[in-house]
This record gives C-alpha cells, sequence and structure tokens, in this order.
C-alpha cells in the first residue's frame, strides 16, 4: 500500500512544484511602469531599484530609443541619475517629445527619423543628434560629472 499512497500524492506534488514554479517565475519579472503619454508619443521611465532596474534592460531591444542616465563621481562610481529633461526635436527643430525621466532609464518608440535630443540635469544640458533605423534600438548613455566636494 506505501507504493500506492505514493502514486496517489505524487500528482499533487508535482502541480504544487509547478504551481509554485510558476510563482517564483512571476516575482522574478518585474514589470515596467505604466506607460506615460507627452505629445502624443509614449514613453516608459523609471529604474531605480533592481527589480525595475531589471525590467527596464530587459524591454530595451523592444523600444527605438533606449536612454540611460548616470552621474560620475572622483570616486569612480556611477550612480544612477532621474529627474532629467528630455527634449526631443526633429530634424525641422519642432519639440516631438519633451518629458522629464523620473528615473535613469527613458524609453520611447520614435518614428525612424532623424532628431536632436536635449537631456538636462540639475541645469546641465548635453545634446546629441540621433538617427533612429526602423526595427532597431538607438542605445544612448548621458553622464553627468559630480562636481568635487569643497572644504567644509
Amino acid at each position: 500500500m506505501t507504493m500506492d499512497n505514493h502514486t496517489r500524492r505524487a500528482p499533487a506534488v508535482l502541480a504544487a512544484l509547478l504551481l509554485a514554479g510558476v510563482f517564483m517565475a512571476g516575482a522574478a519579472h518585474a514589470q515596467l511602469p505604466p506607460a506615460q503619454t507627452a505629445n502624443g508619443i509614449q514613453y516608459v521611465t523609471g529604474g531605480f531599484g533592481q527589480e525595475e532596474s531589471s525590467a527596464f534592460k530587459q524591454a530595451r531591444s523592444s523600444y527605438a530609443l533606449a536612454l540611460t542616465f548616470a552621474v560620475s563621481g572622483d570616486g569612480g562610481s556611477s550612480p544612477y541619475a532621474g529627474d532629467v529633461q528630455v527634449h526631443v526635436r526633429n530634424a525641422q527643430g519642432g519639440t516631438v517629445l519633451n518629458a522629464t525621466s523620473t528615473g535613469p532609464y527613458f524609453l520611447t518608440n520614435l518614428q525612424p527619423g532623424n532628431y536632436r535630443l536635449d537631456v538636462t540635469y540639475e541645469g546641465v544640458t548635453q545634446s546629441r543628434e540621433v538617427a533612429i533605423k526602423q526595427g532597431k534600438t538607438t542605445d544612448l548613455k548621458f553622464t553627468w560629472k559630480r562636481p568635487a566636494a569643497g572644504p567644509d
């Protein structure tokens, strides 16, 4: 009868293990924050914390433009930056998107074409020209230098 009890319990144990695996896989797969819209263009921003950061890294290739923002200091570390103003202009100089990135990652699906990006962090603006190509991700990183601490 011992074999019969094991045989009857095997499907229940297997089902419990599968359910636990599905639950753990779902917990490990973090989701992106909700998409926002500015000027008719959807974008996603955020990325603080390990789970959200992983979600952005996994989703990058699904977007036409992926931006990362960081701050470098004298210690060689590169902490991520948030509260970055992102201004995207088309080839004619018209504003396509003007939004604030709340975290170190900013993902959006711009139409193929040439754009000028102006990104501003703590009053310092960096500009780049970018060409968005159909079916490709343009991945850019912007880094600002943290000023050296002065004497107290």
